[in-house]
């Protein structure tokens, strides 16, 4: 009897010290203030009175929402169009203004052609649009220019207008 009582004592002892490490608080401190629970109404109801917490507000990532994230190219083209001359300037002007910037500059193709010739196309394309907004003031080290060939489409059909849609760049900006 003494045995099986010793060897319970043990366990026990762990449980209560583990208990006890579960309810410790933590050193850091929230970073917003946050708001208590409103008391729970008297007649019990299933309905909880909760306040609100306000999440901090998202850091705005590139340029104004109205300016144009996308260059689009011509069929089994690289050169950067004039009429797409101002989207890049907007996106170079921006990145020369925020050194902290950093953007990914993503080559698309459409769906017809070899997986390895849109993965070239596609990064000749990324380059193109990198090369010219380092003439427009943006750092080399700012931007990262990658291919997604025809992998990343954003239309599906096999339409004209489908295939312009996907051979594009994009200038995603990152955290």
């Amino acid at each position: 009897m003494k045995r099986h009582l010793l060897s319970t004592v043990p366990a026990a002892l762990a449980l209560a010290v583990l208990g006890t490490l579960g309810g410790c608080a933590s050193s850091s401190k929230p970073t917003a203030p946050v708001q208590a629970a409103a008391p729970a109404p008297a007649n019990h109801s299933a309905q909880s009175s909760v306040a609100a917490v306000q999440a901090p507000a998202e850091e705005n990532l590139g340029p104004a929402p109205n300016v144009p994230r996308s260059v689009f190219f011509a069929f089994d083209k690289y050169n950067v169009e004039t009429k797409y001359r101002p989207v890049i300037a907007d996106n170079a002007q921006y990145l020369g203004a925020h050194p902290a910037a950093h953007v990914q500059l993503q080559g698309n193709t459409d769906a017809r052609g070899s997986r390895e010739y849109n993965l070239a196309l596609g990064q000749k394309r990324a380059d193109a649009v990198m090369n010219a907004m380092e003439l427009l003031g943006a750092k080399p080290a700012q931007m990262e220019a990658i291919s997604f060939g025809k992998e990343k489409p954003k239309a599906m059909g096999t339409s004209a207008a489908d295939y312009a849609e996907n051979r594009r760049v994009d200038i995603v900006y990152q955290r």
